[in-house]
C-alpha cells in the first residue's frame, strides 16, 4: 500500500504539471491560429483592393 502511495506522489505532480502546460499551450495555439486566419483575410482583402 505504501508503494502505491509513493508511486502516486512521485508521478502525480509531474502529470498534473504536464496537463496544465498542455492546456495552456492549446489555448495559445488556438489564439495564434485565429490571429493567422485574421491576418490571411486582411492580406486577401488588401490584395483584392489594390488589384481592382
Amino acid at each position: 500500500m505504501t508503494d502505491i502511495t509513493q508511486l502516486i506522489s512521485n508521478l502525480g505532480f509531474p502529470i498534473v504539471v504536464s496537463l496544465i502546460l498542455l492546456i495552456r499551450i492549446e489555448t495559445r495555439l488556438e489564439n495564434l491560429t485565429k490571429a493567422i486566419n485574421e491576418l490571411s483575410q486582411a492580406i486577401l482583402n488588401l490584395s483584392g483592393k489594390t488589384s481592382s
